[in-house]
């Protein structure tokens, strides 16, 4: 598992196309210990892959529905 493995998820990422969960990817860049520039810019990042992340699993799951249905 990825989870806390930043290492992984990219791999993950790079193999599969999984992108990681958001609570994860927080997770992750809580525990890097992080200066205060470089936790702004990636957290930064961070909100807006929250924000993509939740619409692609809203468009996804439309178009799941829509072949189910």
């Amino acid at each position: 598992m990825y989870h806390y493995d930043p290492n992984m998820a990219l791999e993950e990422l790079t193999e599969e196309a999984t992108l990681p969960n958001p609570v994860h990817v927080r997770d992750m860049i809580l525990r890097k210990r992080l200066n205060a520039d470089k936790s702004l810019e990636l957290n930064r990042l961070f909100v807006e892959y929250q924000k993509f992340f939740g619409e692609t699993q809203k468009l996804g799951k439309e178009i799941l529905k829509q072949l189910a249905g």
